[in-house]
């Protein structure tokens, strides 16, 4: 994969145009969204690939912000030649509801009152997430995803994006998530929150204007930090090294440098982060649970899209075992998944680290473009006994040149073209029997776009009709869907 950058970047700001109503029963009046893209949507639209970010993350994936020395913080997978290649797809990411960079949040304006929300702030959830991420999807006149991406919590989103809209996109990519939050992850959650609400600076989330409770949320990220790294990179990284000393004061300051490291990433997230995001934020994975009476396969039983199920070898915070678990529940509902385990020392923290693993097995499952990620699916049809002036009513009104002919089981029979139909107004020719062809040249669903290709250029043809296994109708595929896109597969 090559390395090319998105180059500067900004972020943009939407309001939705209604109101949105939340899973626990409350509504929010106005929703901003804060996103960026990257790429170029294309004249169909149907190259959009919506990125869903983690806990502390924001709309910013990638690129440079005029002035700023730091990408995107999945700058590695996003840009020309990378997984998320801005050559081929138009890349979408946006802060989610309940955020604090941008998007609406227990930190914004309430309306009715005119001061921040705080704790009046409505609980929301994965799902509410979802919801607002599709309403800016369609505001960006976009009908259906290409896919769906996203690591940790941006995991859980494309999860949720698969089950509550499943017709909205094509493919998903789950990278160190779970289907259900499990008891220690709502227990580090749970001590990350207490360490914010016992914070007496928080005051009961009224805190803006004032000092927040940067001491409660820079321990809560202390906690979280030591969740995302593993065993055996603490051991790397920092061993049982002093922090500046040589030996152990036999007191309460700071001897470890590991120590040092946690005070430091505690002190820097506070100063980026608002803690009532945090509050919220947590909350909505704890109640996250795709499950249905007790049952992972009945509650992914709605998903349609292919899915590419991805763990991180050391991760014990969203270990492989819980990525297992997914795609054994997709399989039980003969979804398309792959699972794929990458070798990393960095923990829940690969999911952002391992580039070039990640680079390899995403750009793999989406550049395998398949005919049915393509092909026209609602395709006007004759039967054999159609004449031949039906046949061209039927062409001008649908605007088509071939028109598949069906038996009475719905078995493909033949295919009439517009060439065909001129040659036999010439010759004073009247029935579709005498001038159809049979024995059509087929492609399946399965089947790649340049397995299409390779069989349309050797029989000199411009349209392939796709079958099953019975030999039934499904679509048809033609040159100039394929010329789009059969450079990028080869």
């Amino acid at each position: 994969m090559g390395t090319g950058s998105v180059g500067a970047v900004e972020t943009r700001y939407i309001t939705l145009p209604s109101p949105l109503p939340l899973e626990g029963g409350g509504v929010l009046a106005e929703v901003v969204l804060a996103h960026e893209t990257y790429g170029r949507l294309n004249n169909e639209r149907s190259n959009a690939i919506f990125v869903c970010h983690a806990l502390s993350g924001d709309a910013h994936a990638a690129g440079l912000h005029p002035g700023a020395t730091r990408p995107g913080w999945w700058d590695g997978l996003i840009g020309p030649g990378k997984a998320l290649d801005t050559d081929q797809f138009f890349v979408i990411c946006s802060n989610v509801i309940g955020g604090c960079r941008g998007s609406t949040g227990p930190g914004s304006t309430d309306p009715e009152t005119g001061r921040p929300y705080g704790a009046r702030f409505p609980v929301i959830t994965v799902r509410d997430m979802v919801s607002a991420q599709k309403r800016l999807v369609e505001a960006l006149g976009i009908d259906r995803l290409y896919a769906v991406v996203g690591g940790s919590m941006g995991g859980m989103q494309a999860l949720q994006w698969a089950i509550a809209y499943p017709d909205a996109l094509q493919r998903a990519v789950v990278i160190a998530a779970t289907g259900t939050s499990s008891p220690q992850q709502i227990a580090f959650n749970e001590i990350g929150r207490r360490a914010i609400m016992t914070d007496p600076a928080w005051n009961g989330g009224d805190y803006y204007g004032g000092p927040g409770p940067e001491g409660g949320l820079g321990l809560a990220r202390m906690v979280g930090h030591v969740t995302y790294l593993s065993d055996e990179s603490m051991h790397e990284k920092f061993g049982r090294r002093l922090q500046e000393r040589d030996e152990v004061g036999f007191d309460f300051a700071t001897d470890f440098a590991v120590e040092s490291y946690l005070h430091h990433q505690g002190k820097v997230f506070s100063r980026r982060f608002d803690a009532n995001s945090y509050l919220y934020i947590t909350k909505a994975l704890d109640y996250f649970d795709l499950s249905a009476d007790g049952s992972l396969a009945e509650g992914l039983r709605e998903v349609a899209a292919k899915v590419l199920v991805v763990a991180v070898s050391s991760d014990w915070l969203y270990p492989p075992y819980q990525s297992q678990a997914l795609v054994e529940a997709l399989a039980a509902n003969e979804v398309d998944v792959e699972y794929c385990e990458i070798a990393s020392k960095h923990g829940h923290d690969g999911f952002l680290l391992e580039n070039g693993q990640l680079n390899y097995l995403v750009g793999r499952f989406l550049s395998r473009v398949e005919v049915r990620d393509v092909m026209t699916a609602l395709v006007p049809t004759l039967d054999p006994g159609a004449v031949l002036v039906e046949a061209a009513r039927v062409m001008i009104e649908h605007g088509v040149n071939h028109l598949p002919v069906l038996d009475p089981d719905g078995a493909l029979a033949g295919i009439v073209t517009s060439w065909d139909i001129a040659k036999a107004v010439a010759c004073g020719r009247s029935s579709l029997a005498e001038i159809m062809t049979r024995g059509v040249v087929t492609v399946g669903p399965d089947e790649t776009v340049q397995a299409a290709a390779a069989r349309m250029e050797s029989h000199a043809i411009s349209a392939l009709p796709v079958v099953d296994s019975e030999n039934r109708l499904v679509g048809i595929i033609s040159s100039e869907a394929l010329s789009r896109l059969v450079g990028r597969c080869r």
